[in-house]
């Protein structure tokens, strides 16, 4: 993945940008076949204490083509996108004192390269979805459970899946978030994609999140 050669893109740790993203947001499984590049986007589980860089589990419909094509060529990328926001050259401070500004994209991603093997045995899917429905119910009042279900259904529906299991070789995670933009245009754009939709306003977090980290940092190193 592209990083700029000003480096303020990096991040120091990028196995927690992972579990961040992976808590919040699927990822696009991609991987090139006998009649070019496959893509799945799937909700993904990041269990960061196994194997050397962590592991990955996820599952996709039986009927997908995609999961053959992996056990004959089982390497892979998966891309997580975070938050992410269009961002006006009229936020910027700078635009009043020179006018020499361009519009730009401000994002989070990770990019996980690994090889996959796949699971079809029912004593590891079925653990496996009820974590995965567990991870995305807790939030909720009233949350479903697997055990909802009437008794051998999910039994049954865990047939028409094939797990995943991604051993990770490598994590890229990368932060456009204005970092390379002086403090009063990271103020502006704060400001200005705080006043927008609902999507802007995620990334203004991010990027307040990002820049009282880099304070602190900076204080510590001072």
């Amino acid at each position: 993945m592209y990083q700029p050669g000003h480096g303020k893109f990096r991040v120091d740790d990028d196995a927690s940008v992972l579990a961040a993203l992976a808590e919040l947001f699927p990822a696009t499984l991609v991987s090139n076949g006998a009649e070019g590049f496959l893509t799945t986007i799937m909700p993904m589980l990041f269990y960061p204490d196994e194997g050397e860089h962590g592991v990955i589990r996820c599952h996709m419909a039986r009927g997908n083509p995609h999961w053959r094509a992996l056990e004959t060529d089982s390497r892979i990328v998966a891309i997580f996108n975070g938050n992410d926001a269009y961002v006006s050259p009229s936020f910027y401070e700078e635009k009043r004192l020179t006018g020499k500004v361009v519009p730009t994209w401000n994002y989070t991603t990770v990019v996980v390269h690994g090889t996959v093997t796949t699971q079809h045995d029912e004593a590891w899917l079925l653990p496996h979805v009820r974590r995965l429905v567990e991870r995305h119910e807790a939030a909720r009042v009233d949350p479903w459970s697997l055990d909802d279900a009437p008794a051998g259904y999910p039994e049954t529906q865990v047939r028409a899946i094939v797990g995943l299991e991604l051993r990770i070789e490598r994590i890229e995670a990368k932060r456009k978030l204005s970092q390379n933009r002086s403090d009063a245009d990271i103020a502006g754009t704060i400001e200005g994609l705080g006043a927008g939709s609902e999507r802007d306003q995620a990334v203004a977090r991010d990027m307040a999140a990002a820049a009282l980290t880099r304070r602190r940092r900076d204080a510590t190193h001072s």
